[in-house]
């Protein structure tokens, strides 16, 4: 007997390798896109500048 075709849209396990690969993708683009490490370190900074700046009470 033949066996059933495979629907294009069901999920093998390589699929999910592939979508869960292409979500981290993702993810990292648009963290990159936000300013990546580099922004968090200026930040993280600027904080403690500020709070050496400010007299102590």
């Amino acid at each position: 007997m033949d066996e059933p075709k495979l629907s294009p849209f069901a999920l093998t396990p390589s699929r999910i390798v592939l979508l869960i690969l292409g979500a981290l993708l993702v993810l990292i683009a648009i963290s990159t896109a936000m300013g990546g490490l580099s922004s968090y370190q200026e930040l993280k900074e600027a904080s403690t500048a500020a709070t050496q700046a400010a007299p102590a009470q």
